[in-house]
């Protein structure tokens, strides 16, 4: 078994495109990693570098102690999975899993044993004499599973392998790949743009922008201490809310303040949430009568009269545009002063389309980003 060691690793093309830009990671043996972020942020180039399939510009690539910069793939005691499962048409279930240890001239009985203990691990031994064709989606993408896992590798490569499946069948294989990986104890490096995917497998996440690395941590943390703007928005479904807004300080106490307030017509609301103790930071006196984003997560805001009734700062007057049931909870689509919000409420909430609804935002709850750098200044 092996971890991976990533030491400023970059990929440049021709033409000056910089696809990937200083990546240090250190990936411990047995670890399930995810890369997470939008299409074109280069996740996916890091992980074919980590293959072997693109050539690494720049920058230290460490399977155990073992320096691969130059190493060929087949060398490398790595597998892949990819998105498309690149199964073989013309061969069985039992030949497409069997190929790669016919090429490595495994004994016979051996290849047997081996794709035999993988088709038990994945449910397939009834199917080993199938073609894909006469497969489902799930099926063919266990075959490709399959397939690395009789190689017995240190490290296992997945690149967006659940994208083609339906929504039922990709939670049903989040679940699956899961449990393998506990029952393989092997290295695990998962690409996704499907942050639900990231935050329910990774023990870590790496999530990436524009070919550079933003935050690596637990999903927890980053979901709850999220480093910048672009983190805090990405990860978490319905994303928060961001809202342009101005710091003040009354009393000794930081007030966060945002609305429209329209002089010569007297119209418009100015609203106020008051900073808790526990989140008012020496850096917050570098913002005072600056503008911030302010950012909250949508179960951070509260239609519930309990809620209502005992808060005492962050309750607002909005209009209820959408109402979403999801069963276990309803999303309610607000606008506050022109401010598009998203609150995700209890699925008893009685709020409907064309309401004029008060709201509570937690104050505990509440997140500040630079206006300028969008880095965060209070979590």
């Amino acid at each position: 078994m092996a971890g991976l060691t990533l030491k400023g690793i970059y990929k440049k093309y021709p033409g000056g495109v910089v696809a990937v830009s200083d990546v240090n990671l250190e990936i411990r043996d047995k670890e399930f990693i995810v890369l997470v972020g939008p299409s074109g942020c280069g996740k996916s180039t890091t992980l074919r570098m980590i293959a072997g399939l693109e050539e690494i510009s720049e920058g230290e690539l460490y399977i155990g102690d073992r320096l691969v910069n130059d190493i060929a793939p087949k060398d490398r005691d790595i597998a892949m999975v990819f998105q498309n499962y690149a199964l073989y048409p013309h061969m069985t279930v039992f030949e497409n899993m069997a190929f790669g240890l016919k090429l490595r001239k495994v004994p016979k009985d051996e290849i047997e044993r081996k794709v035999n203990e993988a088709a038990k691990i994945l449910d397939l031994t009834h199917l080993l004499d199938r073609k894909p064709k006469a497969m489902s989606g799930g099926q063919r993408q266990r075959v490709a599973l399959g397939r690395a896992i009789v190689r017995s590798p240190q490290v296992f490569l997945l690149d967006e392998p659940l994208s083609n499946l339906d929504a039922k069948l990709r939670a049903q294989m989040r679940t699956e790949i899961s449990k393998i990986h506990k029952k393989l104890g092997t290295t695990f490096i998962y690409v996704t743009h499907d942050q639900t995917e990231a935050m329910t497998m990774g023990d870590r996440i790496v999530c990436m922008k524009d070919g550079f690395v933003q935050q690596i941590d637990t999903p927890q943390n980053l979901y709850e201490n999220p480093t910048n703007k672009f983190v805090a928005g990405f990860l978490g479904s319905p994303q928060m809310n961001f809202i342009d807004a101005v710091l003040k300080e009354e009393f000794g106490q930081y007030i966060v303040e945002f609305g429209s307030n329209d002089s010569r017509t007297q119209k418009g609301v100015k609203y106020q949430i008051i900073v808790p103790e526990s989140k008012a930071t020496p850096e917050l006196a570098d913002y005072v009568n600056k503008e911030v984003i302010l950012g909250v997560r949508p179960e951070s805001i509260h239609d519930e009269e309990m809620y209502l009734s005992n808060a005492t700062t962050g309750i607002i007057d909005t209009q209820v545009e959408i109402t979403e049931m999801m069963g276990a909870e309803t999303y309610l689509y607000l606008l506050c002063e022109g401010i598009p919000l998203t609150a995700r409420v209890s699925p008893r909430s009685t709020a409907r389309p064309g309401d004029e609804i008060k709201v509570a935002i937690d104050p505990n709850r509440i997140h500040l980003f630079d206006k300028e750098t969008e880095k965060t200044i209070v979590n």
